[in-house]
């Protein structure tokens, strides 16, 4: 077994009006990365790079061990992948779904496990998909996915759409699927929530570029929100790791990024009074990474 699900080298894709740029990217088997961007940031294009659904202009693509697209049959046969954008036969029920998919994949089919998931799911085999509701359609597509239990499991947006109860049921049966540690899971997503509930590395990507790939806590400790008391109404002296200062006469609140303790003592320094020094969401995160990103890259500089 390779020690990475899924490696990008250099991944770069042209179109006329968007360019996916230089992604080097590296998923180790065993471990579940969200993908977190802004709609049209280039998550699904990487996806369809990924699955051999489209080629890459240039760099390397490999997916359990297997160069992509020239050997993605050999890949596919392990993947399982999931997308809102995905049908199935609307005048078929989910119980033909089922027995074709069990005849494609015979070795790896798992009735029974099909079962509980129909069960899980809520989910009426007989029906036919063309009188399901949006969410059922998205919960069969997922149970077709995992009864064949796939090494990776690359999931675009699978909970867009969703009812909160229908959204609580996808994560909690993925929540269980991701106990497997031999399993990888590629989890693409603009809701922040999803993405920090089930992984544990995340990588940020706007604009066709990698924005940052780190693991989850590391993001989680490094950022932090702090309230300050000014001694005037002068600005703060810029510092490179204070990314956004929001000031209102006396008052400040400042966004951190790599944190640490001493850095107080450039604010006290100043005469500023330390309040409230607050952790930030992951939703608040992404938003601070890709601003100092584009900021950066606007100002000539390379973060």
């Amino acid at each position: 077994m390779s020690e990475y699900a899924i490696q990008l080298r250099g991944v770069s894709r042209q179109y006329p009006h968007f360019q996916l740029q230089d992604i080097n990217l590296a998923l180790p088997t065993g471990g579940i990365m969200g993908l977190i961007g802004p709609n049209g940031a280039g998550k699904s294009t990487l996806i369809r790079i990924m699955m051999g659904l489209v080629g890459a202009d240039a760099g390397d693509v490999l997916v359990l061990g297997h160069r992509i697209p020239n050997a993605q049959v050999l890949a596919k046969n392990d993947i399982g992948f999931a997308s809102e954008d995905m049908r199935l036969y609307k005048n078929a029920t989910l119980q033909w779904h089922m027995h074709w998919v069990a005849k494609v994949f015979p070795e790896q089919w798992d009735g029974a496990y099909a079962q509980q998931l129909l069960q899980s799911f809520d989910l009426i085999a007989a029906q036919k998909i063309k009188g399901m509701s949006h969410g059922q359609r998205v919960k069969s597509g997922l149970l077709l996915m995992l009864a064949r239990h796939p090494r990776l499991l690359i999931l675009d947006e699978p909970t867009t759409g969703l009812d909160p109860v229908a959204r609580k049921e996808v994560l909690n049966e993925m929540m269980q699927v991701l106990a497997d540690e031999s399993r990888s899971v590629l989890f693409s997503s603009h809701n922040t929530q999803d993405v920090e509930h089930l992984s544990d590395q995340i990588t940020f990507i706007d604009r066709g570029q990698l924005v940052s790939s780190k693991d989850k806590e590391s993001y989680l400790e490094s950022w932090r929100r702090v309230q300050v008391k000014l001694p005037s109404k002068e600005a703060l002296a810029p510092h490179p790791q204070i990314t956004e200062v929001i000031q209102h006469g006396h008052s400040a609140n400042l966004v951190i990024k790599d944190y640490a303790p001493d850095m107080l003592d450039h604010l006290t320094a100043q005469g500023a009074t330390i309040g409230t020094v607050s952790r930030m969401t992951l939703e608040e995160i992404f938003v601070a990474e890709v601003e100092y990103k584009r900021n950066q890259t606007a100002a000539g500089v390379n973060p």
